[in-house]
């Protein structure tokens, strides 16, 4: 099973004449998007054969590294990549199921295999994105999955959802050969950094709609209806911390600790990448206090609403209630009722009823009721 499996996968190779890693040009339902052979920074010709290009690297005497490139891949695809690079069947599991939670951990040699440690980073990939069918007709966080393992002589990528494409990243790459000379180190960081940068570009954008929010809950339009998008901003603030928060201790980690195959040539990178999560971690803080802030000056303005419309229910009621008196008093057909036979009766009651209730009207709205 395992000989037909690498033979399916190395026909997938094959018709791959380009790369497919870019999102407008990988074929529906294709697992294996990209299978590319770097020496020395620069990119070597591959024909697409999973174990030609392996052995391609490792007869590179250690100047080269190849880079394996999977979107949603089964375990059974998985294993094939399992044995040849030795990794570990936990870590292998993992990028099968998705839904890992970020992070880094480091594994020995299994199985035999004397290539070195192997470092699998965990992400969860994110993008902003509107979303008609949310409540309050709102922006979301839509998220996705990407494991990557990197090894002395080998990057594997493993990308589950259909966003966050490793294309343009592997094409600006290509384009710094000094960068890429640094090693499967370097692809991680490149990695991390892009990563971090959406998570930076989707805080700017709930920003935005956080200033929206603001003001429209502070002009005299505001609506009840603001407070399900005040909960929908939440919401996303809270997708963006579950997936950047977890991702600064190891970043902080690979910053400052040595951790092969991540030597310490790339310490610096990682460093910045740190310096950018800190930012990012302090502007989501700064995000949840002020909507926090913008919700209780909401519901404030709720309260104060709902006591206006009860004050003027109540000072209405205060008014017909004055006429009401009157006509009931008059409705009961006693016999000897004052005025019944007088000729200006009924006109002096419908003066005093008029002149209470104008009275009354006068005196709630010199007091702010109506």
């Amino acid at each position: 099973m395992m000989r037909k499996l690498r033979r399916a996968i190395s026909r997938t190779y094959r018709r791959a004449t380009v790369d497919l890693s870019h999102p407008a040009r990988s074929p529906l339902g294709s697992t294996v998007v990209n299978c590319v052979v770097y020496e020395d920074g620069v990119r070597q010709p591959c024909d697409g054969d999973a174990q030609k290009a392996l052995r391609q690297v490792r007869g590179s005497d250690g100047r080269g590294f190849v880079w394996f490139g999977l979107h949603e891949p089964t375990a059974l695809e998985l294993a094939v990549f399992a044995e040849m690079f030795g990794l570990h069947p936990l870590a292998v599991e993992d990028a099968a199921l998705a839904q890992q939670r970020p992070g880094l951990q480091r594994y020995e040699p299994v199985r035999g295999q004397t290539r070195g440690d192997t470092l699998v980073a965990v992400f969860r990939t994110c993008r902003y994105l509107s979303d008609p069918q949310s409540p309050s007709g709102g922006e979301v966080v839509d998220t996705g999955d990407l494991m990557v393992f990197i090894g002395s002589d080998f990057v594997l990528t493993v990308r589950h959802g259909g966003h966050g494409s490793l294309g343009p990243l592997r094409e600006s790459l290509e384009a710094r050969p000094e960068q890429l000379a640094k090693g499967p180190a370097a692809v991680l960081h490149a990695i991390a950094d892009q990563i971090v940068d959406d998570y930076l570009a989707a805080a700017d954008a709930v920003q935005h709609d956080i200033d929206e929010v603001e003001t429209a809950v502070f002009s005299e339009q505001a609506g009840r209806h603001d407070a399900g998008r005040i909960y929908q901003l939440k919401r996303e603030l809270l997708e963006l911390k579950r997936s950047a928060g977890p991702l600064e201790r190891p970043m902080r980690a690979l910053a400052t600790t040595p951790l092969a195959p991540a030597g310490p040539a790339m310490q610096p990178y990682f460093r910045d990448v740190v310096d950018h999560l800190a930012r990012l971690g302090e502007q989501l803080a700064s995000f949840d206090a002020l909507l926090d802030s913008i919700l209780q000056a909401h519901l404030a303005q709720v309260t104060v609403a709902q006591n206006e419309d009860m004050r003027k229910i109540t000072a209405w009621a205060a008014i017909v209630a004055v006429p009401t008196m009157v006509c009931g008093m008059y409705g009961m057909n006693f016999e000897h009722m004052p005025e019944l036979r007088w000729t200006y009766g009924y006109p002096l009651v419908l003066t005093v009823m008029v002149t209470a209730c104008v009275t009354i009207h006068r005196s709630f709205r010199r007091n702010g009721w109506l």
